[in-house]
């Protein structure tokens, strides 16, 4: 017997959050997009059973506080529409600080979009300045070790993680910007405030902004 995918049409969207969306956590950006979606009349799949729910699914996780042009939002639909246009009619139903800056279409049967996230990219920009001279030596200091071990307690149980194999690069810009390249999805995770504090530049006034996400398929890749 033939199985009939209910998904006629799965959309990827690329989209940005600045301004106060940049504290909306995880749980309520999904909200905020299905009532996006909802205002805009798209025909969104929805979950069977009892508590139904919109199937949209986020990248990764943003951390609260930080910007970012590069978050990615796969919808499927139940009916295929035209995506001409169709940014501009979501930003017009669309709260402040909500940017979208790509829409196309992917495999109505492919892989989980968290399934496919494995770094992410971010500027990391200081107000305050730190002698360049010592900022290169700390990440020097950071890219040679051989092991970053932090101790990590989450429902009364304590864990030792390695925090090296996480960070996959760091560097500085000619503009005194730090770029960390960071491990995120199923193969772990690494928050940029996490390296700021190993390095002992947590205390000094910065923003962060994340500017790529990297995914296993390079037609998926949010760059």
């Amino acid at each position: 017997m033939t199985h009939i995918s209910p998904i006629k049409q799965r959309i990827r969207i690329i989209f940005g959050k600045f301004d106060a969306l940049k504290y909306t956590g995880n749980l309520d950006l999904a909200k905020i997009w299905e009532r996006v979606l909802r205002r805009a009349r798209l025909p969104i799949l929805y979950t069977q059973g009892f508590n139904t729910r919109p199937r949209i699914q986020l990248a990764s996780a943003l951390p609260l506080g930080i910007t970012s042009e590069c978050e990615i939002l796969d919808v499927a639909l139940k009916e295929s529409v035209p995506l001409d246009g169709l940014a501009e009619h979501l930003l017009s139903v669309s709260p402040k600080g909500l940017r979208i800056y790509t829409i196309h279409e992917v495999e109505t049967t492919g892989p989980a979009l968290q399934t496919l996230v494995r770094s992410a990219e971010y500027r990391i920009r200081f107000e305050d300045s730190i002698d360049p001279t010592h900022m290169q030596a700390q990440i020097d200091r950071v890219l040679t070790s051989g092991e970053i071990l932090k101790i990590s307690e989450r429902k009364g149980k304590t864990k030792t993680v390695d925090l090296r194999p996480l960070i996959l690069d760091l560097t500085v810009e000619s503009s005194g910007d730090l770029i960390a390249h960071l491990a995120v999805g199923g193969r772990g995770n690494i928050r940029p405030d996490a390296v700021l504090e190993e390095m002992e530049w947590d205390t000094f006034h910065h923003t962060i902004h994340r500017f790529r996400l990297h995914l296993d398929t390079p037609e998926a890749d949010g760059e």
